[in-house]
């Protein structure tokens, strides 16, 4: 484990604050900045000056200093200006995750992909302390990594979700058990390509040793072990036959036997199925065993933002999926909702062709009402196969949907898209769709009307 003397935490957001807060309490002096300038970020700032750190706000440029270390906020992107300085002086980035992860005693479970990180990572977790193992989750889903090993240093398993924007500056990290779910199109406004996504993807395994254990889907197999160069022990999952361990008809199975019956679960699918062979395999790796997974699986609670109904009014089911912000989770969203569907869409686009769900759109699809920055290219692409509506903001788009629902559908928010261009993130999206979803429900709105004829046979 390194230690440093000086560094500097760059982002004051919930990762460097406790970046900042982990290494001030090795005894490191530590400079901590943001260009932003808010309230919230100042009430930050003031806490970590009571603790000693120097936390400065507004600030375009990397101050003077001999730094040994600048630990990065995952929501800086390496063509920052801040990082073109940090280089030019030869200051180390190191991203937060592996700075919580060198000071961990215990084994990690680190999980990538495009879609279903926080879904299994919860569930990894909730399996291993249902095995009796310490355990907790952090990341991209859960609390920072720096904060989860500071307050709980005893712990038998990390259970970490890890995005490609924290292994753009990951160093030396490695995992004992690594899962990559899938790859599909996402943040190539960031990464600007799908071989440098997947790439980035890949490196989640690039530092493991030959005892460690790598998941990955059959597809993927030969690329990711060619471009992470790791010497992990490679297993696949996935609903194939030729999958290492393969779920079919609500069990995983390996080596041709049925080890996890999964039947009435949330995970009794195929498009959670996949994911379920690979927390089954993952916990093997780790001595769990499959039952601790049977046991959390029957038990787990569905995340907050994630196909979570909100309310049923006047004979409509409202569903929050806020966090779908890429079309493959759109199109599993719409195939794991039974019936006809009225669709809230529309956001900061991701990706540049919105083409690939138009055949789902028509089969699943009265309409689609679309908001923010994307509607207009949303509206082109996807107009042949469902009536889109442009309603600007998420406001309009409920009442319009709720006004329109029958009996019997599903207004769902599914945005396929980033929440950055009228909100703080996914979370304030959803939350504020809930709130409207449960004004609707006390002024009494949406009454119940007969059954539409659906789109599909029209």
């Amino acid at each position: 484990m390194t230690t440093f003397r000086s560094a500097l935490v760059c982002g004051l957001g919930s990762s460097g604050e406790a970046a900042a807060l982990l290494l001030r309490s090795e005894g490191c002096n530590v400079v901590a900045l943001d260009r932003g300038d808010t309230p919230e970020l100042r009430q930050r700032a003031a806490a970590l000056k009571a603790s000693a750190v120097c936390a400065q706000l507004n600030q375009e440029h990397i101050p003077a200093g001999d730094f040994e270390v600048a630990v990065m906020s995952p929501s800086i992107p390496l063509n920052s200006p801040w990082v073109a300085e940090l280089r030019q002086r030869g200051i180390p980035l190191l991203a937060e995750l592996e700075l919580g992860w060198s000071r961990h005693r215990g084994k990690t479970i680190a999980v990538t992909g495009s879609n279903g990180k926080s879904t299994c990572v919860k569930w990894l977790a909730e399996s291993l302390q249902a095995a009796g193992l310490k355990a907790a989750p952090a990341g991209n889903y859960g609390p920072p990594v720096t904060r989860v090993v500071r307050e709980q240093p005893d712990l038998d398993w990390l259970v970490l979700e890890v995005s490609t924007f924290q292994l753009e500056t990951c160093r030396e990290f490695r995992s004992d058990i690594g899962i990559l779910l899938n790859i599909f199109p996402n943040h190539l406004d960031r990464h600007g390509d799908m071989a440098t996504y997947a790439y980035l993807k890949a490196q989640l395994f690039s530092h493991t040793l030959r005892g460690d254990c790598c998941l990955v889907p059959p597809l993927l197999l030969e690329s990711v072990r060619r471009q992470s160069g790791g010497a992990g022990r490679w297993e696949t999952f996935g609903l194939a036959g030729h999958a290492t361990w393969r779920f079919a008809e609500g069990h995983v199975e390996h080596a041709g036997h049925a080890v996890a019956d999964l039947r009435g679960t949330r995970f009794d699918n195929a498009i959670l199925g996949e994911a379920a062979a690979a927390v089954v395999a993952a916990l093997d790796a780790a001595g769990a065993g499959p039952a601790a997974a049977v046991q959390a699986a029957r038990a787990f609670t569905p995340l907050p933002h994630r196909l979570q109904l909100v309310a049923e009014v006047g004979g409509v089911r409202f569903v929050n999926d806020s966090k779908a912000t890429n079309l493959t989770a759109l199109a599993a969203a719409l195939t794991m909702t039974p019936g006809r569907v009225r669709l809230i869409a529309g956001g900061l686009p991701k990706e540049k062709d919105f083409s690939s769900v138009k055949d789902l759109l028509a089969e699943k699809v009265e309409t689609v009402y679309l908001i923010g920055r994307s509607a207009p290219l949303m509206a082109q692409a996807w107009s042949g196969a469902a009536p889109c509506c442009e309603t600007g903001t998420l406001q309009a788009a409920v009442e319009r949907a709720a006004a329109d629902a029958r009996t019997g559908e599903t207004v769902l928010l599914s945005p396929a898209c980033a929440s950055f261009d009228q909100f703080k993130s996914f979370e304030e999206r959803g939350r504020l769709f809930a709130e409207l979803v449960v004004a609707l429900k006390q002024n009494g709105i949406g009454k119940e009307k007969p059954t539409g004829v659906s789109h599909a046979s029209s």
